[in-house]
């Protein structure tokens, strides 16, 4: 198939083109910012473009003869998030209801069984979004993820920097809450099988483990090799728990805000709602996805890439100074914050 990849320079886009490639599918990689293939490898293998999704003109001149579209935009790094993902839904939506587009496939994600006015704003623009793009079409698919394991992705990335920063670790006790984390690789393979069809409406994607969150940032600390000691705090709302991770980690201000509102409930997949590989063969466990996401060597898609968002990548001569772990961290974190407040002067 011919397949339109919005946002496909982004930390799931930028590992699914190359995927869709090997599995003999024709790729138009569409990203908000000026084409560049060579810097993610896929050199004259992709057809690049520029298109913002709320711009009407561009969308439909990139959705004209596509076979299927893929959106992974999000923005989540910007305060009018919700106001900006609508307006991008919308757009897209209209652009496939009125093209020979036979498949959309939106990563969206995991929805707790609350009601809805209890979601967090993140959450809620997700499923938001998620309505838009399925009443665009018949064969249109929503596949919900909750963190999404590798080097790389924000979710994931957030959590490893927490918890492998303080040697002792304060964890609000509704952190205690289920997950079940996906890696990154699963989400690939069930993208490609959304996109060549069997599937409809909401679908949720989990791998075969599910954790709390102490125990996921457990996982990340035993693979780097470091103690940590978590504590319950047991007043820590969430607003004061969100700016907090926000000045511990070098991820986006509104990113981390919007993803710590998403941590009070569990976050798992529906029985008889949920992803079964069609191809066979078993789903990455926690401890692996983690365990190939701590490999700098690995060039499996759990592994780093140079293309990845500049926050998440690490400095091996930062790491190769003779000094303890967490002054390291406390040092890529301070040296991250001054070089913000003068991009900002």
């Amino acid at each position: 198939m011919r397949v339109l990849v919005l946002g496909a320079t982004g930390y799931v886009g930028s590992r699914l083109v190359p995927h869709l490639l090997e599995h003999g599918h024709e790729v138009v990689a569409a990203s908000s910012s000026a084409p560049d293939p060579q810097r993610f490898g896929w050199g004259d293998e992709v057809s690049a473009i520029r298109c913002d999704v709320t711009d009407a003109s561009a969308v439909a001149a990139a959705v004209a003869g596509a076979d299927a579209v893929v959106y992974l935009v999000h923005s989540l790094d910007r305060a009018d998030f919700t106001e900006r993902d609508r307006r991008g839904a919308e757009v897209v939506a209209e652009a496939v209801a009125h093209s020979d587009v036979r498949r959309l496939v939106y990563l969206s994600g995991l929805v707790p069984p609350v009601p809805e006015g209890e979601l967090s704003a993140h959450i809620s623009s997700r499923l938001e979004v998620e309505r838009i793009l399925l009443g665009a079409s018949e064969g249109a698919v929503a596949l919900r993820a909750g963190v999404v394991i590798g080097a790389g992705s924000t979710s994931f990335e957030i959590i490893r920097q927490i918890a492998t920063l303080f040697l002792v670790q304060p964890v609000p006790t509704w952190m205690n809450n289920s997950v079940q984390p996906v890696a990154v690789s699963d989400v690939l393979r069930a993208v490609r099988e959304a996109l060549e069809g069997g599937m409809r409406g909401a679908v949720d994607v989990g791998g075969p483990d599910v954790v709390a969150y102490p125990d996921l940032m457990r996982a990340c600390a035993r693979e780097a090799g470091l103690t940590r000691l978590r504590v319950p705090a047991l007043v820590a709302p969430a607003g004061l728990v969100g700016l907090a991770t926000a000045l511990a980690t070098t991820a986006p201000f509104h990113t981390v805000t919007a993803l710590i509102e998403s941590l009070r409930h569990d976050m798992v997949c529906r029985p008889g709602s949920t992803w079964v590989p069609r191809t066979g063969g078993p789903l990455l466990g926690v401890e692996e996805a983690v365990r190939r996401a701590s490999d700098p060597q690995h060039g499996g898609a759990e592994g780093p890439r140079p293309s990845d968002a500049a926050w998440t990548r690490r400095s091996p001569l930062w790491d190769a100074l003779p000094l303890p772990a967490s002054t390291r961290a406390v040092g890529r974190l301070a040296l991250h914050h001054a070089r913000t407040l003068l991009s900002d002067i």
